[in-house]
């Protein structure tokens, strides 16, 4: 207790020593042409925030700074080896060091932290500190980006002839670094310039500190990536839709409006730049897609609901796409299956046809007996007219069936048209009905493997 007193004692009266004619305005120099070196050290302790919109890196950060006072010397054994005093850091001079590229509204002075005064001379002062720079954002390659932002120091007033800034590190001090839930720190290098402005002649030094940065990403592909790779994913299932459930286009509507919600997220938090991030480029590529499977969704559906007004299906079409893209993507007719062959279906439709045309033909071969019998029932009864001048009621009587069976051959006739056209022209719709089905599998799988491939694109940029 003896021991701390009497340095107490002698801290006093040091203090009293020292500053009796002191003044802290001035540069401590003894030659006014003499260049005052100060070590500058930066060490890293948190990234705050990083505003990509409005491109502003908030840090904290413990900034040292020493230099060599000539006014502030003493020897330590005159003061019982006291060889070093903490005194509030505006009682001495203070290098005017600041951070060229601020970005925040408050120019406030810094902390007034107590400095270490050594009996050489040294002066340390250790200074915490909480500050926005700007940082040129490039989002190009957004969410799987790296963004290098620069922290440059340097006096505001004195030019490299009165103060030179000195590195006390090649890098940053990055060891009591807390990890960020965000970005990772790939490094924090540090480098010299000495820049002569327009507006004065005198070299002007200053440290430059580059902070790497990478973005973790896993937060973006959970709640941005994922969910747009598996929407994109429903957007070939319109096509395999029926037709006649009408919701094809519903489905690429639906699909359109999610993908540009997420667009606006995206938009929300990016700068208003002429690059566009990657996964908003995957959005709109996506969203191009979906408006030109919607679009083509209207045109096969418009095939589909071809009736008795529409032409025949060309024959290229019927060859093409009916004999050969039918079998590739295993669309078959109503009724039939994999393991019910097309031909075993058209040998039992020959079978029910030649069975029809067999009675058919029975039917006409008898009515047109009935006919010729009534045809000679006629020439008889003209002839019994002739001779004997007498109508027989028997007679009568058949030449009126008899043209009842004309007039009954006649309808059936006109019936059997009329069926016949009518199955012409169901089988003309059933043929384009297939053309649209056959379409709807082809586009399917063209744009399920541009799906495929996009998302492998986009996930392949994360490796």
């Amino acid at each position: 207790h003896a021991v701390e007193s009497a340095k107490g004692k002698y801290a006093h009266m040091l203090f009293n020593e020292l500053f009796e004619d002191y003044s802290n305005a001035l540069r401590p120099v003894e030659d006014t042409d003499k260049v005052l070196n100060v070590t500058l050290q930066i060490t890293l302790s948190q990234i705050k925030d990083m505003d990509e919109r409005n491109q502003i890196l908030s840090t904290y950060l413990w900034i040292r700074q020493s230099w060599y006072d000539a006014y502030l010397k003493w020897d330590k054994d005159k003061y019982d080896g006291l060889d070093s005093i903490r005194i509030p850091s505006n009682l001495v001079w203070r290098p005017d060091i600041v951070l060229y590229n601020k970005a925040d509204d408050d120019f406030s002075e810094p902390v007034n932290t107590n400095v270490v005064l050594r009996y050489d001379g040294k002066i340390t002062w250790d200074a915490p500190a909480i500050t926005k720079s700007s940082c040129v954002v490039d989002v190009s390659y957004f969410p799987f980006d790296s963004q290098q932002c620069n922290l440059t120091f340097g006096s505001w007033t004195y030019n490299g002839n009165q103060v030179d800034i000195i590195n006390s590190l090649d890098s940053g001090d990055l060891s009591d670094f807390i990890e960020d839930v965000e970005w990772e720190i790939h490094g924090m290098p540090a480098v010299k310039n000495v820049i002569t402005y327009g507006c004065c002649s005198e070299p002007y030094p200053d440290v430059t500190f580059t902070l790497i940065l990478k973005r973790k990403s896993s937060f973006y592909i959970f709640n941005l990536l994922l969910p747009c790779i598996l929407i994109s994913f429903l957007a070939p299932l319109g096509f395999y839709l029926p037709a006649d459930s009408g919701e094809k286009v519903s489905l690429g509507v639906t699909v359109l409006l999610a993908l540009t919600v997420f667009q606006l997220m995206v938009a929300e938090i990016m700068p208003p730049s002429e690059n566009v991030p990657l996964i908003g480029k995957y959005y709109i590529a996506t969203m191009t897609m979906i408006t030109a499977s919607t679009a083509l969704t209207i045109i096969i559906m418009n095939l589909h609901h071809c009736g008795s007004e529409a032409k025949p299906v060309p024959q290229w079409a019927r060859v093409v796409i009916l004999d050969y893209m039918s079998k590739i993507f295993f669309v078959y007719d109503v009724g039939e299956n994999c393991t019910s062959p097309k031909r075993e279906k058209e040998e039992r439709k020959l079978e029910w046809d030649d069975g029809c045309q067999k009675r058919h033909k029975e039917v006409r071969s008898h009515l047109s007996d009935r006919n010729d019998d009534c045809d000679l029932k006629e020439k008889l009864n003209g002839n019994l007219n002739k001779s004997y001048g007498v109508h027989g009621e028997n007679v009568r009587e058949a030449v009126n069936c008899c043209s009842c069976y004309k007039m009954l051959i006649k309808n059936i006739e006109y019936i059997a048209n009329c069926v016949r056209d009518h199955k012409a022209n169901r089988a003309k719709g059933i043929e384009w009905k297939k053309v649209a089905k056959v379409m709807d599998r082809f586009f399917m799988w063209i744009f399920f493997i541009m799906v495929f491939f996009m998302s492998v694109l986009i996930i392949g940029k994360a490796a």
